[in-house]
């Protein structure tokens, strides 16, 4: 009988690789406590949240534009903004028929009043020239300067207009783009009129927030313009610079609010702008994500929030979590009967998996706001079965070259090359199912998808970087070479055992 002992050349270094990855989970573990992520965020089924209805708000006259098109397309900006905040498994469904339709928002955790109250922002972004402006102190003045070439009617509503009245400052994003209107400022204390819209939110292509250092680190949004809006806003700019105050001013208009009145030194032709106004970090970043998904086809009534109770609830969690560690417990007890010694390395292989993708929960809830559902818990209980495949692929690989008459030493190395290309094909095709349903669901199948592709991928690392490490060392351990009887490498296990003829 023939056999193929020659040494296989590897430039793989087994000890480097797993103290590489011994610092891994330190700086992981680390990094939890630094960054306070010190519990896994759980989902609405299983935590309970904050839900929020929202009714279109009909003006007289105005119901024909409450339409189903407009709402399913409110509700798809509101889901892609909820989502751009990093808020997992929310809820985002219309309900109810014809005008009466209205949308329901459900929100994980104790801080979903704040995210409510973003999303419902029409976000209807324009750009006014300022015609004119005064302070407003919470009494009509009678004295304020009328704007030239508007109506009678507009310099009176502007004389009128009290901005420390609550009812002023909660913006309508109604207004007529093509009119001229009175407002006041976020801030309540300036009022003005502005000249019709000239450049609108839907002209901008990207929105993003910034910080000045330079100018003690305020925040700021910054905007692109699309083509039309860098044509639109290069001539509104090169309009109003040599005109005298405050028409040298354009206002940056939202949801009817002035938020900023920058006063306009020379042409912007580039097709940027900022936008600023005191605004802190989480402000800043809000309105970046509204604007870059465009304005609400609606303006809408806030109606009561709520916290509403886990639909499924501690029992469920529970019996979820007892389904894992039986599957888990199965996979380690067939791994340990089967292959003997060797299970132990799957063992080692698991707790290594668990542990990163723990401490990927951990963390990915703190920087993304990951929570997990009970669709996320069977997603990582699935992949426990894909992460056993890998192991098993391999095992057999190595008994296949030890058959064949090789040492193990060197069926470590062959069998590993054979096996990493199945062990790759078969997890990219989970990767690749994980990623389709992610982007193509909604709801509790995309946990189900996250955590599915998430665990896959750490059956990759750990594969590669643990368990093929693990294995090399202990090919070179007398116990697993000399095939010792409960090292899973015998020669029963491996069917090498001598054939006895009969006389």
């Amino acid at each position: 009988m023939s056999t193929t002992n020659k040494p296989v050349k590897t430039t793989a270094r087994p000890a480097r690789s797993l103290a590489i990855l011994g610092l891994v989970l330190i700086a992981m573990t680390g990094l939890v406590f630094v960054q306070g992520a010190t519990a896994v965020r759980l989902g609405l089924d299983l935590r309970g949240g904050t839900s929020v209805t929202l009714q279109p708000r009909i003006a007289p006259g105005e119901s024909g534009k409450v339409t189903n098109e407009a709402i399913d397309q409110a509700v798809s900006i509101i889901r892609q903004r909820v989502n751009s905040l990093g808020v997992a498994e929310s809820e985002v469904a219309a309900q109810g028929s014809g005008t009466n339709r209205q949308i329901v928002i459900s929100v994980p955790g104790d801080t979903g009043r704040r995210v409510v109250e973003l999303v419902g922002q029409t976000a209807e972004l324009r750009f006014r020239q300022v015609l004119a402006s005064a302070i407003s102190n919470g009494t009509a003045d009678k004295t304020a300067t009328p704007a030239a070439g508007v109506s009678a009617a507009l310099n009176a509503k502007f004389a009128a207009l009290d901005c420390t009245k609550l009812a002023n400052l909660q913006g309508t994003g109604t207004d007529s783009p093509t009119e001229a209107i009175a407002v006041c400022d976020r801030a309540g204390t300036t009022k003005y009129i502005l000249a019709p819209a000239e450049v609108l939110g839907r002209q901008i292509s990207k929105a993003s927030a910034g910080i000045d250092t330079q100018g003690g680190s305020a925040w700021y949004v910054s905007l692109t313009f699309n083509g039309e809006g860098t044509k639109a806003f290069g001539a509104l700019t090169t309009r109003v610079t040599s005109l005298p105050e405050p028409t040298n001013q354009v206002a940056i208009v939202l949801d009817g609010l002035v938020v900023s009145s920058p006063r306009i030194n020379e042409p912007i032709p580039s097709g940027n702008a900022q936008i600023t106004g005191s605004f802190s970090q989480v402000e800043a970043q809000d309105l970046a994500n509204v604007l870059k998904y465009g304005a609400l086809p609606l303006a809408f009534d806030r109606g009561e929030v709520q916290q509403i109770s886990p639909t499924l609830g501690a029992d469920q969690l529970n019996a979820g979590l007892i389904a894992g560690a039986l599957g888990l417990g199965l996979v380690l007890l067939y791994s340990l009967l089967y292959y003997r010694g060797l299970g132990l390395v799957t063992v080692g292989s698991l707790v290594v998996a668990g542990s990163l993708v723990y401490l990927l929960f951990l963390l990915l809830g703190k920087w993304i706001g990951f929570t997990l559902t009970l669709a996320g818990i069977a997603g990582a209980i699935v992949a426990i079965g894909v992460t056993a495949d890998s192991f098993i692929i391999y095992f057999e690989r190595i008994r296949d070259e030890i058959r064949e008459g090789r040492t193990l030493r060197t069926a470590v190395e062959t069998g590993w090359q054979r096996a990493r290309h199945t062990i790759l094909v078969a997890d990219f095709v989970s990767i690749i199912a994980a990623v389709l349903l992610y982007f193509f669901a909604v709801g509790g199948v995309r946990g189900f998808a996250f955590t599915l592709g998430l665990t896959t991928l750490v059956d990759l690392i750990v594969v590669f970087v643990f368990t093929k490490p693990l294995v090399t060392i202990l090919s070179r351990v007398n116990f697993y070479s000399s095939g010792h009887r409960y090292s899973g490498l015998s020669a029963k296990s491996t069917g090498t055992l001598p054939v006895v003829k009969e006389a």
